[in-house]
Formats: structure tokens, C-alpha cells, sequence
């Protein structure tokens, strides 16, 4: 039964994210989070799940042409190496719950704030040295959590003008997928086996995130939607804080 709502849980979470370009990793955490799943479970799941999401939104925002390979480059270039570095290392129980329920947190944030934010200014291109950084600091952040580091990127992006948001969804897709791939591969050494469900899981995520990025490549970003995931992942981030304290 846990592993039939695990699932149509996360099919619900990949539909939503893929819609703006997301693989739904903070998601999957939150889900996790409150089933009381093992952290040690937690960061590989998320990130193979986000693998199969996010190939597909990569895929689903390229063939509707709006991904950007010039504003891609800088920041893959610098996160994945570091998204492995990140993937390698492992933190305590309580430390990894502390710091993913803050990153669930900032999420929210994130996600709640940015729901309603529009373009009203010319888009303009990243400086390379910056975009450079954000990479390092995302890709190292992404690996060490089990994110694919689209959740911190496509705000950035949308707030500084660097990209309107069907583009940003685009470049935040493949984003992500280089960056759990990288992350996962870090964390191999560390992995003693995934779940025995994530078969079930990994077919609803493939489902949801095709549906949601068939969606979000053809429309528009829906506001509630965002506002929605913003509330599940303060719920899963004030849980995870709150069994550290």
C-alpha cells in the first residue's frame, strides 16, 4: 500500500515539475520525507528518478525549440564536475536531514515567489565568469542534496533577466539531467542498493513527467501549481528540521 501511494505521489510530483522544466527531485525528497523513508535511500532514488524526468523534459523543450545552448554551456561546464564532488561525499543522518530540509525550504521559497514572476525587462546574457560560479555553487549543492539543481537555477535565471521562462524551463531540463547523472555517479561508491519498489516508482515518474512536460513545453507555467508544490515541500522541510532538533 506504502509503495502504490509512494507512487501515485510521485507521479503527481513529476507531472508538476516536468510542466516547468523541473525532474522533481526536491519533490521526491519531500514525498520520501514524510514516509519515513531511510536517508541513506533517499539522495540515489531522487537522483535516478530525476535522470528518467528529466531526459524527457530535455527532450520535450528541445524539440519545441526553445532550448539555448549559449546559456547552457557556462553553467553545465563547472556544475557537473562539481556535482559529482558533491554526489561523493556523505553526510550524517541528522546532518543530511538538516540541510535537505533547508534546501526543501528554500525551495518553497523560491517556487512561492517566483510563481508570479514575468519578464518586464530585456533578457540579457550571464557574464561567463558568473555564470561559471553559479555553476560551481549549484552543481556542489545539487550533488551533496539529490537535486538536480534546477530548483535554484531557473529562479536565478528568471530573476535576472537572463532568459524568458519557456527558455529557462529548457535549459533547466538538461541542467538537471547532467547534473544527476554527474551527482549519482559520485555517490556510486556509497550506494548499497536502491529500493526494490523503485521500478513502480520509476514508471510513474516517466509517466507524470512526460504528461507535465508535453504540457509546460506547449503552455504556459501554472501559478497555483507552484504555490502548491511551495506548501508540500514546507511541510517535508519543517519535518526533516524538526526530527534533528
Amino acid at each position: 500500500m506504502t509503495t502504490a501511494i509512494l507512487a501515485i505521489l510521485m507521479f503527481v510530483v513529476a507531472l508538476l515539475y516536468a510542466s516547468v522544466g523541473h525532474a522533481g527531485a526536491s519533490g521526491y525528497l519531500a514525498v520520501m520525507g514524510l514516509f519515513g523513508v531511510a536517508p541513506s535511500v533517499m539522495k540515489p532514488t531522487a537522483l535516478a528518478l530525476n535522470i528518467l524526468v528529466a531526459s524527457v523534459g530535455s527532450y520535450k523543450f528541445w524539440r519545441a525549440g526553445y532550448f539555448s545552448w549559449k546559456l547552457f554551456w557556462p553553467f553545465a561546464l563547472t556544475s557537473i564536475p562539481f556535482a559529482f564532488i558533491g554526489g561523493s561525499l556523505t553526510l550524517s543522518t541528522s546532518t543530511y536531514k538538516a540541510v535537505v530540509g533547508l534546501v526543501l525550504l528554500y525551495s518553497a521559497v523560491r517556487l512561492f515567489t517566483t510563481a508570479r514572476l514575468v519578464i518586464d525587462r530585456p533578457v540579457k546574457q550571464p557574464t561567463l565568469w558568473l555564470s561559471l560560479l553559479v555553476g560551481v555553487i549549484i552543481g556542489l549543492l545539487s550533488g551533496l542534496t539529490g537535486v538536480g539543481g534546477g530548483i535554484f537555477l531557473s529562479p536565478l535565471i528568471l530573476m535576472m533577466s537572463w532568459a524568458e521562462p519557456k527558455p529557462t524551463a529548457a535549459v533547466a531540463a538538461l541542467f538537471i539531467l547532467f547534473n544527476s547523472m554527474a551527482g549519482l555517479l559520485g555517490h556510486w561508491s556509497n550506494i548499497t542498493g536502491l529500493p526494490a519498489q523503485i521500478p513502480f516508482w520509476g514508471a510513474a515518474v516517466l509517466i507524470g513527467g512526460w504528461i507535465g512536460a508535453e504540457f509546460g513545453s506547449k503552455h504556459m507555467t501554472n501559478t497555483g501549481i507552484r504555490q502548491l508544490l511551495a506548501v508540500v515541500l514546507v511541510l517535508a522541510g519543517v519535518k526533516m528540521i524538526v526530527e534533528v532538533l
